[in-house]
């Protein structure tokens, strides 16, 4: 066997959703054969791929049909997440990729599906940081248990810089953190903007991979202002399946689909699909009306990127500071990491196949609204 032999071979094991094989997209690196033993590294472009056993079973098959059928083939990961950041870096140069979490109106388990997104791909291997930019109805503090905490400030370049908390592996920041919980936050749209400028410009989040952003109900402020700020990758829509939500959701994907903001949807996820009793696990009660995320997906062509069921200890784990993704429940766990697959596969087609991530440059409001209306 020669290295030009499993390169060969290689070169005819697709990577699933680019479409181009190992070798021409320079995945494959440091093969090294000793008799019949080789081994080599892939290179995949996220730590948390749900793809890696399908690769792997593709490369040994590859070598041994191939090349050598008595081949004893060790394939070994590494992985560098792609990006398409085109800016100038200045805010969050060490951010790889910026996910913002949004639904069309509250209720729906916004935060509890970021919250969880953020750890599921932690534990795939990524480094990740989760933002709160629920201004009016910070979560983060609650489902992480760090209520009463408070961020350290570091000096950087001579200016004082926020440190994120960090939790079960994940960096943290949210209003709730830097205001007492007990006294409302009552600010205009234009300080609440400035909240989430401060939250970009003024914290330490250092190198990550993702950053996944918890953003508030709606279309508004927070939201423009978000786009104008930092080059979104993409963005996660989060409805549940009655008629209600999706309406809203609707508003949520015309949002970042308009001319002006042009932010990719990453896909739609649909919670509350469904609920089991524990004890007649084999049924499913489809209490806010079935597939309709699903449905709303396929109307707008935009990626469907799974169902998380309606469970108590979802919420049970959110309100005890314990997310679901941090228990024993294996079920629920494997939903959202399904869910967290299927996003970072569609980041990569989307850093792969569009246009480099820029800041948006929305229209003033006021001419704005004379267009709408």
């Amino acid at each position: 066997m020669t290295k030009e032999d499993i390169l060969k071979a290689l070169g005819n094991v697709q990577e699933p959703d680019l479409g181009k094989d190992l070798v021409t997209l320079n995945m494959v690196q440091d093969i090294v054969i000793e008799g019949n033993y080789v081994s080599f590294t892939v290179v995949l472009t996220t730590p948390a791929c749900p793809l890696k056993d399908m690769i792997q079973n593709a490369c040994v098959n590859a070598v041994k049909i191939l090349v050598n059928k008595d081949a004893v083939v060790k394939v070994n990961f590494t992985s560098n997440t792609t990006t398409k950041r085109k800016d100038d870096e200045a805010l969050l140069p060490n951010v790889k990729n910026i996910i913002a979490v949004v639904s069309g109106k509250g209720g729906v388990g916004k935060s509890t599906v970021a919250a969880n997104l953020a750890l599921a791909l932690a534990t795939g291997g990524a480094k990740v940081g989760l933002m709160d930019a629920d201004i009016y109805g910070p979560s983060v503090p609650i489902m992480f248990g760090v209520r009463g905490e408070r961020p350290m400030m570091k000096e950087v370049d001579g200016k004082g810089k926020i440190v994120p908390l960090e939790k079960f592996g994940i960096k943290l920041l949210s209003i709730g953190l830097l205001v007492d919980e007990k006294s409302a936050v009552v600010w205009r749209g234009p300080m609440a903007s400035s909240a989430i400028r401060q939250f970009v410009t003024d914290v330490l989040w250092e190198e990550l991979d993702y950053l996944v952003i918890d953003m508030p109900p709606g279309t508004g402020d927070i939201h423009l202002t978000l786009v104008q700020t930092v080059p979104v990758t993409g963005v996660v829509v989060v409805t549940t399946p009655q008629d209600v939500a999706l309406a809203d959701a609707k508003k949520a994907i015309a949002m970042f689909g308009q001319a002006q903001i042009k932010v990719p949807i990453i896909g739609l996820i649909e919670n509350m699909s469904w609920f089991t009793p524990a004890e007649l696990p084999e049924n499913r009660y489809y209490i806010f009306g079935k597939e309709g995320g699903k449905r709303l997906a396929e109307e707008y062509d935009i990626p469907f990127l799974g169902q998380i069921p309606l469970v108590q200890s979802i919420r049970e784990g959110g309100d005890a500071g314990t997310p679901i993704m941090m228990s024993d429940d294996m079920v629920s766990k494997k939903a959202f990491f399904d869910f967290a697959g299927a996003a970072v596969r569609s980041i990569s087609m989307r850093n792969a196949n569009m246009n480099a991530a820029e800041v948006a440059e929305v229209v003033e409001e006021v001419e704005l609204a004379h267009r709408i209306l």
